[in-house]
């Protein structure tokens, strides 16, 4: 059995759109994934459908990934196997959406402001209808616009927390995205808790909100790293989960990474007695 917990598509950042992103698991071999967007669920529906109504050989879970910002710094949180129904996590989902064309609108107007004429409808014309609008959109928008000369440039000039047009998102908290997944049945996780500064600090609050795993199987993760972050997950009896957080194929070799990074097979298994105590404790 080879999983990948951490996947995304075009609803959000990743260059896939879902129907590739299920064929390329097949074709690597994968038999569980979880496509993770940011802050929606469009990709899965979408990647769901297309499994059923093909036979396609493949295990497909609910996942999702959350943004939120504490402390000065960004904090990603996972959430798997909630109640897509909801109302309090519709509710988060309807809100990071509003919360990402506020930015976007935002950094469009400051953009003009310094002369480089990019309107939130370029911006929109660089997504696909309801996903996720990020970063590589807004920086798509200013390249094309010929603000840059490429989207990296965009990246480096306007597309960071340094720039004088870029402005934070206005997402919810760790602590409320883990709160409102927990109470919809799902299991949250600390995504990637090597980008997150005084990580198990931030673990050791977020517990008593719901925390239930981190994401120690991760693609930037050394074997140190994953032994750090197992270590910790055990301590606090946390799961522990994984992924390659897959985006896109590689620029130079255009190879897929999805499911290039050891994950356990046992971790779906103990995801799914996770689940099962969780429906225990809100029942």
């Amino acid at each position: 059995m080879k999983i990948d917990l951490h996947v995304h598509s075009t609803y959000s950042d990743g260059t896939f759109d879902p129907k590739e992103v299920v064929d390329s698991a097949i074709g690597l071999g994968l038999t569980t994934i979880s496509i993770t967007d940011h802050d929606n669920m469009l990709g899965y529906y979408s990647a769901k459908t297309y499994i059923e109504e093909n036979n396609k050989d493949l295990n497909i879970i609910p996942g999702v990934e959350i943004n939120t910002f504490h402390r000065k710094q960004e904090v990603h949180v996972l959430g798997y196997f909630m109640d897509l129904e909801n109302p309090a996590f519709q509710a988060m989902i309807e809100k990071q959406q509003k919360a990402r064309k506020s930015q976007a609108k935002e950094i469009a107007k400051r953009l003009q402001k310094i002369g480089i004429n990019v309107t939130y409808e370029d911006i929109k014309k660089c997504t696909i209808e309801k996903s996720s609008i990020g970063r590589p959109h807004i920086a798509k928008a200013i390249a094309q616009k010929g603000g840059t000369s490429s989207v990296a440039e965009a990246y480096s000039k306007y597309i960071n927390n340094s720039s004088s047009v870029y402005v934070q998102r206005k997402t919810v908290t760790p602590h409320e995205a883990i709160e409102i997944i927990y109470d919809a049945g799902g299991i949250p996780v600390i995504a990637h808790p090597c980008d997150i500064e005084n990580a198990q600090e931030l673990i050791e609050e977020l517990m008593s909100y719901g925390l239930r795993g981190i994401e120690a199987y991760h693609r930037k993760h050394t074997p140190a790293v994953v032994e750090y972050f197992c270590s910790i997950a055990e301590k606090y009896d946390l799961v522990v989960t994984g992924g390659s957080d897959f985006h896109s194929p590689s620029l130079y070799t255009g190879q897929v990474i999805m499911g290039k990074n050891f994950v356990p097979p046992k971790i779906l298994e103990e995801l799914e007695l996770e689940k099962k105590r969780i429906e225990i404790a809100n029942s």
